[in-house]
């Protein structure tokens, strides 16, 4: 029987990585990359920097696959991230097929935590619900960026006795209601903080976490808005890209 992982990697830093997953990368024979274009190649080289760090023996391989991209612009949301999972499912189950033995390890290295705001465990579930392709997986869990938020702006995620939301910035900017007392947005495309720099709130802002490109920014959302927009601007036009998570409160 094949075996798959989904390994948590932690959000940047190659020091986030848990014991647990060190042990199962190496336990891996096979490493699945998905290549989303040179603006992100810093992505894959830090999955292989990772393999080189941990893992003591040799041997292990790496399989690549061009990644699916989200359609955008006029379709439903919804449907859109429907529609690429279909596709990263047939991407993930012929690399599966085509490039593992009975017998093997193979493992998919999940940014972060696997099972927040990642599909890879959903496409899984699906790919062994079809039939067409037979393994088990196991889940190892990693450091989030939400936690590596907290822990570099040296804050509590919660304070005593209140609760914490995790949304997106999809929803704030639809004018989401929460009585959380924290709130955490993660997947913000459009500035979405925006749309409360009016309220009186504290923001706690953290792009690139755990990475040599890490930037950080707090204060007043109001005072602090236009400088996290500029910054950010630049960020992603000198990268190609940018994952940035944030923190709101009331003081």
């Amino acid at each position: 029987m094949k075996r798959i992982l989904i390994i948590g990697i932690g959000a940047g830093n190659p020091d986030y990585i848990t014991m647990q997953a060190v042990k199962a990368l190496n336990r891996t024979d096979v490493f699945f990359l998905m290549d989303k274009g040179q603006s992100k190649d810093k992505l894959l080289d830090l999955r292989r920097e990772i393999c080189d760090t941990y893992i003591t023996e040799p041997g292990y391989r790496f399989v690549e696959a061009d990644c699916p991209e989200r359609v955008r612009g006029e379709i439903d949301y919804t449907t859109a991230v429907q529609d690429l999972n279909r596709d990263k499912q047939a991407t993930f189950e012929r690399m599966i097929n085509e490039h593992m033995a009975d017998g093997e390890v193979g493992a998919f290295l999940a940014w972060g935590d696997p099972a927040l705001y990642d599909s890879t465990i959903r496409i899984l579930q699906a790919i062994l619900a079809s039939g067409r392709c037979a393994f088990e997986f196991e889940v190892i869990p990693g450091i989030t960026s939400v936690q590596a938020l907290a822990a570099r702006h040296k804050v509590a995620l919660n304070r005593i006795g209140k609760s914490v939301e995790i949304t997106t910035g999809r929803r704030l900017a639809a004018g989401q209601a929460s009585d959380a007392d924290t709130l955490v947005v993660m997947l913000d495309a459009e500035d979405s903080y925006r749309t409360v720099a009016d309220q009186d709130m504290d923001i706690y802002w953290g792009a690139y976490l755990g990475t040599p490109d890490e930037i950080l920014v707090s204060g007043k959302v109001g005072e602090v808005a236009d400088e996290i927009h500029r910054v950010r601007k630049a960020a992603r036009l000198a990268n190609g890209w940018i994952m940035d998570t944030y923190l709101l409160r009331k003081p």
